[in-house]
């Protein structure tokens, strides 16, 4: 089990689809060695090192939570069913609703459309909105995207820098 790291009033939560076998198996979040998530934290500028999965609970430290949408590992993302999604969605929109970020990253275009039942939705940050806190769709940083490095720093930096811009 991959718990959540979260507190209330947080600069972001990012939000996973669901943990991968090595994620699950550890506790950690973003475990597999081929996960970038940790580094690309570090390089778009959330972190002033690269955390080491085992290390997940810093995250706080920098004002940052990780989340995902269904609880239930797999080997690839793909094998998460859409109703397992739609549930997802239900329960991220009330954890986003306690805890409060400013903002929530999901990480996977295709999961947040189907999570939320959405169509053509655009990387970066949305219309909508969950209460106070901003909605942005970022590249997932798993091992199986063949999105670049640089591509991913690019997009989670357009974050980190728009939540310094409005002070956050």
């Amino acid at each position: 089990m991959v718990s959540d790291i979260l507190q209330p009033g947080l600069r972001v939560v990012f939000c996973g689809i669901n943990p991968g076998k090595s994620s699950a198996h550890l506790g950690m979040p973003f475990a597999h060695p081929a996960n970038r998530f940790w580094k690309v934290l570090h390089l778009a500028g959330f972190t002033d090192r690269q955390l080491k999965p085992e290390e997940a609970l810093k995250m706080l430290d920098y004002g940052c939570g990780v989340t995902k949408l269904v609880d239930r590992p797999t080997v690839q993302a793909s094998e998460v069913g859409l109703h397992e999604l739609r549930e997802g969605g239900r329960g991220l929109i009330t954890k986003m609703q306690d805890y409060q970020p400013r903002a929530l990253a999901i990480l996977g275009k295709q999961a947040f459309e189907q999570a939320f039942s959405q169509r053509g939705a655009k990387w970066g940050k949305q219309e909508v909105t969950v209460g106070d806190t901003e909605v942005w769709i970022l590249p997932n940083p798993s091992g199986l995207s063949r999105i670049t490095l640089d591509k991913l720093v690019e997009a989670y930096r357009e974050l980190d820098q728009a939540l310094v811009v409005r002070g956050r």
